[in-house]
This record gives structure tokens, sequence and C-alpha cells, in this order.
């Protein structure tokens, strides 16, 4: 079983900067794929960035150049740093943990970000 914890959400005006974390428990940390995900209210949740064990990223066209997504193995911790927010960002945020070699997934409760104008 692994538990997943994400923290560092909040409120900011637009243009802040927050940055996410991913905390995932076990061993299995280092060959996991780690993907953010975004759900606003009314939506469907979209993935927002994602990190390979090996280190490959992959990004929305709407946080590309603005969201940073990477990984401390040592700490079993993704960061998701956040910048030039814009209200649009507004979301629950959502951390996925994939074990490819299992084919299994686990996600966080999820952490509450919200954008003013």
């Amino acid at each position: 079983q692994v538990h997943v914890v994400e923290s560092g959400g909040g409120s900011v005006q637009a243009g802040g900067s927050l940055r996410l974390s991913c905390f995932a428990s076990g061993s299995t940390f280092s060959i996991s794929t780690i993907g953010w995900y975004r759900q606003a209210p009314g939506k469907p949740r979209d993935l927002v960035a994602k990190i390979s064990s090996g280190g490959k990223t992959n990004y929305a066209d709407s946080v590309k150049g603005r969201f940073t997504i990477s990984r401390d193995n040592a700490k079993n911790t993704v960061y998701l740093q956040m910048n030039s927010l814009k209200p649009e960002d507004t979301a629950v945020y959502q951390c996925n943990v994939y074990i490819p070699a299992k084919s299994y997934e686990y996600w966080g409760q999820g952490t509450q970000v919200t954008v003013s104008s």
C-alpha cells in the first residue's frame, strides 16, 4: 500500500507562485511515474504535469513555461512549482502515483489552490 499526501496549496493573487509537494510512502517511489492533476468545479479532472522514473516530463499546454515538475527520490517527494498563476489555475490539485511494473496507481486527497484576480 502506498500513501500519498499533498501539501502546499493555498490562496494567492494572480501572478503569484506556489509550490506543491507530493509525498508517497513505500519503496517503489523511484520506479513510479508521478502526475499532478487538477479539477475545477464542474469540470473534468485534467493532467497538469507528470514525471517518469527517468525524469522525463510532460506538461499540459496551459501550464507550459509557468509550471515545473521535479522529483527527489531520496525524499520520496515530487514538487510542482507554479509561477505566474492565473485565476483559471484555481482547482483541487491531486497527486497520482503510478507503478508501471505492477500497473497500480494511488491517489492523494488533494490540495486546494485558489488564485484571485
